[in-house]
């Protein structure tokens, strides 16, 4: 590469591969999702993927070029973390969480690049495709601000109402254990008592 057109251009393309990629993995996430909130924002943002590869496609008619991708390892490595969360998460309520986490960090690496590949449209004063870039880069800022409030109102709490509710089922467990100690110690002593009450006589 040896000018800035020839960046944009294999940025865009490294944009469109994880686009792509993205639309291949939120219908596992909607699966395995209980929280009808969180179903619905990734049911939404599956739309809105969809729109955005169309968007894209009109990005590379503006500059001549044939729709096509790019290997990105980013994208790959963040999928392959989502992918682990869900195989790995032991509870709803975690994996929750877990899939906030990770959809937020691919929506930050998006917003990173939308922005990137806007200034750069401006610079080559390709009016057109910075125009259609500002609108996916609001719409990622868009859906990670719905993510923070999502985990921040319920999800975050759900998981950690879990392992509260763990440990006072434990605790309850060891009152009982007690409970049950100290009546066996109370039923020794009572036999012991009988026992030496008969001696006496």
């Amino acid at each position: 590469m040896d000018s800035l057109a020839q960046l944009f251009e294999e940025t865009l393309k490294d944009v469109y591969y994880a686009e792509n990629a993205i639309l291949k993995a939120l219908p596992k996430m909607v699966k395995k999702t209980k929280n009808p909130e969180l179903r619905q924002a990734f049911e939404e943002h599956t739309e809105q993927t969809k729109g955005q590869v169309r968007r894209l496609d009109e990005i590379f008619k503006i500059i001549g070029k044939k729709a096509s991708g790019k290997e990105c390892l980013a994208i790959k490595g963040l999928i392959g973390e989502t992918e682990e969360i869900m195989s790995d998460s032991e509870t709803p309520e975690v994996l929750h969480a877990g899939l906030i986490g990770c959809a937020q960090a691919v929506e930050h690496y998006e917003i990173a690049r939308y922005g990137t590949l806007k200034a750069w449209a401006e610079q080559l004063e390709m009016q057109d495709a910075a125009q259609l870039l500002d609108e996916t880069l609001q719409e990622e800022k868009q859906t990670d601000e719905k993510l923070t409030s999502l985990a921040i109102s319920t999800v975050n709490p759900d998981a950690d109402m879990g392992e509260d509710s763990e440990e006072s089922e434990d605790d309850e467990s060891e009152g009982v254990n007690a409970a049950s100690m100290d009546e066996e110690a109370e039923d020794e002593g009572a036999t012991t008592s009988r026992k030496k009450s008969s001696r006496s006589r």
